[in-house]
């Protein structure tokens, strides 16, 4: 099976790859990408799946990686750890990391859409300070944050960070809260990621 991503940014490829894999016992996926980065990030997600993995530059912008699964793959995945209790995702910020803005709205982006790829969806995602700003009218992950409404994700802005901002009446998925509510989820979770 062939899968061409190349122009796709992270995390497609490895997305694109997951799913291939996904539709076959056995057998060969060969992603077409266009970058280096995207040719390690494919080669770290099947050495994680126990896949071997074989790369080949095609010209100065092309790459094939192609993953192998087989019968002794699949019987040897790995099996995700259960911590225990809800997987809540706390953001603060409509950027991830420090830096770069621009950067660090495309990176907020892509953790988002990633987190609707996952297996295994948090219970809860908790948007507060300037993260209340994903869940509005104009924000670039609506449709992803409403996918994980849609997937059964309990999505929960800021009411105190709503107003402050002045876009009480922007949010445009999940619920507004307070912050006992948003301590009281993150304090009972077995999880809580911050991006």
């Amino acid at each position: 099976m062939k899968i061409d991503a190349m122009g796709d940014v992270c995390p497609v490829p490895v997305v694109k790859a997951k799913q291939a894999l996904g539709t076959i016992d056995e057998g060969t996926v060969e992603m077409l990408v266009d970058n280096e980065t995207s040719v390690h990030n494919l080669e770290s997600f099947a050495k994680s799946q126990n896949c071997a993995v074989a790369t080949e530059q095609l010209g100065d912008a092309a790459y094939s990686v192609k993953i192998t699964k087989t019968a002794d793959t699949t019987a040897n995945a790995p099996v995700p750890v259960d911590a225990g209790g809800t997987r809540v995702v706390a953001i603060g910020s409509q950027f991830m990391g420090d830096g770069d803005d621009t950067l660090g709205g495309n990176l907020m982006k892509a953790f988002i859409f990633a987190l609707t790829q996952q297996d295994a969806l948090p219970d809860t995602v908790l948007f507060y300070n300037g993260g209340a700003h994903l869940t509005c009218t104009g924000s670039a992950s609506l449709e992803d944050i409403k996918k994980l409404a849609d997937a059964g994700v309990e999505i929960l802005t800021c009411g105190t960070c709503a107003k402050f901002y002045g876009i009480e009446d922007q949010v445009q998925v999940g619920d507004v809260t307070n912050m006992y509510v948003i301590v009281e989820r993150q304090m009972l979770a077995g999880t809580v990621i911050r991006p």
